[in-house]
Formats: C-alpha cells, sequence, structure tokens
C-alpha cells in the first residue's frame, strides 16, 4: 500500500550517475553518461517534496514536484527543467513491495509517448529511477534515461 511517506528515504543529497540514449525513441542511438548532484526537500509532513538536480556538465537543472494524493493514495510527479521552465504532464502512480512506477502521457519529438517511471534498489544509500517510453500502447518500451542515486556522506 502506498502512503504519504514512500518518498522519504529521497530526504536529503545525493551524487547522481546519469545514463542517457541521444534519441529518446532509438534504443540504438548510443548512451550519454554525465554526473550530477541532487537534493530532496519533504513538504506537507511527507505528502509532498521537491528536488533539485543539478546538471552542470549538461547546462540544466530539473525540478521535481511529488505529490500524495490522500483519496487515491498515488502520487504525482512533476518534473520541469531550466531549459524550457515548463512543467511536463505529470507521472502517476505508486510504490508497491518497495518499487514505485509511474505512469502518464505526453510528446517527444511530435509523437505522442506513454511515460514510465521506475524507482527501485532503495536502501539508506543508494537509489534507481529509469524513464521509458512506448510509442505503441505499452506493447514495447524504450528505457531511456537511468539515474544511479548514491548518498552524499554528509547526508548519513
Amino acid at each position: 500500500m502506498s502512503s504519504p511517506h514512500d518518498f522519504d528515504f529521497f530526504f536529503g543529497g545525493w551524487d547522481v550517475r546519469n545514463r542517457r540514449l541521444a534519441d529518446f525513441l532509438d534504443p540504438e542511438s548510443g548512451w550519454q553518461e554525465f554526473t550530477a548532484t541532487h537534493r530532496c526537500w519533504s513538504l506537507f509532513d511527507g505528502a509532498a517534496n521537491i528536488d533539485e538536480i543539478d546538471c552542470s556538465s549538461q547546462g540544466f537543472k530539473g525540478l521535481t514536484l511529488r505529490l500524495f494524493d490522500r483519496e487515491t493514495e498515488d502520487w504525482s510527479l512533476n518534473w520541469s527543467s531550466s531549459r524550457t521552465g515548463k512543467l511536463f504532464p505529470p507521472v502517476i502512480g505508486r510504490f508497491t513491495d518497495g518499487r514505485g512506477e509511474f505512469y502518464g502521457d505526453d510528446t517527444h519529438d511530435g509523437k505522442d509517448v506513454r511515460v514510465r517511471f521506475v524507482w527501485s534498489g532503495i536502501s539508506e544509500r543508494t537509489a534507481r529511477w529509469e524513464q521509458a517510453f512506448s510509442v505503441d500502447g505499452e506493447k514495447t518500451w524504450v528505457t531511456n534515461w537511468v539515474m544511479e542515486f548514491t548518498r552524499r556522506p554528509t547526508d548519513s
């Protein structure tokens, strides 16, 4: 069962290793790798949080606002990039047995895409996030961005 404390593990500072496809819809486009730093803050006694990831080597920062809906017990994850300043459509979902799955609809390069975020590998010191797109109604997915989080030593 999902709860307002599902993301409590994420509060504080992290170092991030990113792997991202050069073209989010082409699995053969090759992976780009870069590091980032990340910090997450709790709001609404855990039922909301906001984070910022600093990808300075790539020239942008990202922000996520997560909100827990107490009626449905679902989370909405809302992403924005400093490159655009626009809020992307949310992905919505929940945690089950330590794994979070969140789905939504968006467009990429003019194509309608189904978006999936997966949170896994969660411990005191590590977490994994991945993004995948589907253009065929969820028959197939292209995993196009993976972030491996490691707790910063000063945030133990």
